[in-house]
């Protein structure tokens, strides 16, 4: 188990967006879940077709007794051991071409003729991490305000019918660092939809009723965010690696969410959607030629203004130790071991997806052989150092166990991190974890659109144009020294915060045995209006 991007916000749900969401904010390359019951298919018939092949033969009377036996090697074997494992071709995907318009906006074409499809995306600096304290929650009403209060001439569900009547669709979302709008459509419809598209970017309505009705989709979702251990998990462990004042650890609540004005969305829009501030990347039929004619036209006169520029934040984890959340409906605990990760343009980027493939990538993985097969201590367990593009990823280590092996799960936990700089990686792990790392990784580039996304990545957080095709070579070079290397200087199993969201009354005096516990409250502030003594949905 690899551990899920935590997110702090709490988004009402738009069909869609799901995947638009998982598309444009690209973590490294890991194994799907198809693609990790795959591997472990393969892996269990390539055993089961070795141990067929080393079963002793049947014995026969017509064997001298003094005839010393001989290996048997069964026709399986012999197959088997012919199979020769080419190297993997040289990784050349087709690059888009890039273009800068004079006013700084700049356009990515990928053409792609396989199907009479078009897709464009437009990404626009500014995103939530921007957003004041007090109105935590606002970009999440603007990703879905965008979209469903629809532009000055057509309501959002008059958008709708006119989208479905041409198997189209256009869908907006907000993310910490920017936002974004796509739309998809058959070829022969592009400029009927491209114009729509270009009204929604353009003039947005954000209409009063359809504010509200977001506005009341985030109440729900506040009101329930208690209901799960892992939401629990996730949320409060952001909050202790990066401390509950940073943006990508904060959380929206009902007053917040309640001072978001329909004026505070058409401000924003405005601020941001500048042509400096855009990057537009268009896949699918089209020729090159006349594609860049048609942006030209529609962006070139637009004039040039000033770029967001990028926040400061600070990153203040909490102190090393131990942090509980009671909840007390459940039966097992939930631990999360945290602290801040990395940039992806840290030179020891490839040292350490070598080291967390080895140390929590799969089944496997240290973690996973040795406290889930060995010592069945946990039901799903993995993590390692994260990375992120242009801030500290989240290092963590996560696992879900029974209450009563929660403090022996951590032990083991901490022991396997340890072991990381004691016991260096085997020459089979170091393969085993490259060819994972390595054979999956294409599948997050098997589509034109994919590439597109990934350079159109590379452009907005001003990463070098073959950042992908340095990866491959990056995690070839890594040598079981480098693993032990970037396990001793980036680890520190003693400094990380461990959360546990648990009971209590199963838990018993478990937790004192490890060292100083924290409380924490998870009670939900109430709405604006309710008394304080009376919450909302408090946590259990």
């Amino acid at each position: 188990m690899r551990p899920a991007p935590a997110s702090a916000l709490h988004r009402p749900y738009r069909p869609g967006v799901r995947s638009l969401r998982a598309r444009l904010s690209n973590s490294r390359p890991a194994f799907s879940r198809l693609e990790r019951v795959l591997w472990l298919l393969l892996t269990i018939a390539a055993f089961a077709c070795r141990a067929s092949a080393q079963a002793p033969a049947p014995a026969t009377s017509k064997t001298p007794a003094h005839t010393p036996s001989a290996p048997q090697i069964s026709p399986g074997e012999a197959a088997l051991d012919r199979i020769k494992v080419p190297p993997l071709p040289a990784f050349h995907p087709q690059e888009p071409q890039r273009i800068e318009l004079a006013n700084g906006l700049v356009i990515f074409l990928q053409p792609d003729h396989e199907l009479p499809l078009i897709t464009g995306i437009a990404r626009i600096r500014g995103g939530a991490r921007s957003v004041p304290a007090d109105k935590t929650g606002m970009m999440d009403l603007y990703g879905e305000v965008w979209r469903t209060g629809g532009a000055k001439t057509r309501t959002g569900d008059q958008l709708d019918d006119y989208l479905e009547a041409r198997a189209a669709k256009i869908e907006t979302d907000a993310l910490p660092d920017s936002t974004v709008i796509t739309f998809n459509c058959l070829k022969p419809d592009l400029d009927n939809v491209f114009a729509a598209f270009l009204e929604l970017l353009r003039e947005p309505a954000f209409r009063e009723d359809k504010l509200d009705v977001a506005r009341q989709q985030m109440y729900s979702l506040i009101a329930r965010r208690n209901d799960d251990t892992e939401s629990i998990a996730g949320r409060e462990s952001v909050k202790l690696a990066y401390g509950n004042d940073n943006p990508y650890a904060r959380v929206a609540e009902y007053s917040t969410v309640a001072a978001v004005t329909r004026e505070d969305l058409l401000a924003w829009h405005a601020r941001y959607l500048q042509p400096g501030n855009l990057i537009i990347g268009m896949v699918g039929d089209f020729e090159p030629r006349a594609m860049e004619a048609k942006l030209r036209q529609t962006f070139e006169s637009w004039p040039k203004a000033p770029v967001a520029e990028k926040p400061a934040i600070e990153f203040t984890p909490a102190k090393p130790g131990y942090y509980f959340v009671d909840k007390e409906d459940v039966n097992q605990s939930s631990v999360h071991l945290v602290g801040v990760g990395i940039r992806r343009d840290n030179p020891d980027y490839y040292a350490i997806q070598v080291m967390n493939e080895i140390l929590g990538g799969g089944f496997s993985s240290r973690l996973f052989q040795e406290i889930r097969s060995k010592l069945a201590l946990a039901y799903s367990v993995g993590g390692g150092v994260g990375s992120s593009w242009d801030h500290p990823g989240l290092k963590q280590f996560s696992l879900g166990t029974k209450s009563a092996s929660t403090a022996q799960a951590i032990r083991a936990v901490r022991q396997e991190l340890e072991g990381m700089v004691t016991r260096p990686p085997s020459a089979d792990e170091m393969k085993q974890a490259k060819d994972a790392i390595l054979n999956s990784f294409i599948f997050n580039f098997d589509s034109h659109e994919k590439v597109l996304l990934e350079r159109m990545r590379y452009e907005f957080y001003g990463y070098p144009p073959d950042f992908l095709e340095r990866y491959r070579a990056g995690i070839e070079k890594v040598a079981a020294d480098d693993v032990t290397r970037v396990a001793r200087k980036y680890l520190h199993p003693d400094e990380l915060a461990v959360l546990i969201v648990g009971n209590s009354s199963e838990l018993g005096d478990q937790l004192k045995g490890l060292g100083q516990v924290t409380n924490i409250d998870i009670t939900i502030p109430p709405p604006p209006g309710m008394p304080a003594g009376q919450p909302a949905a408090p946590g259990k």
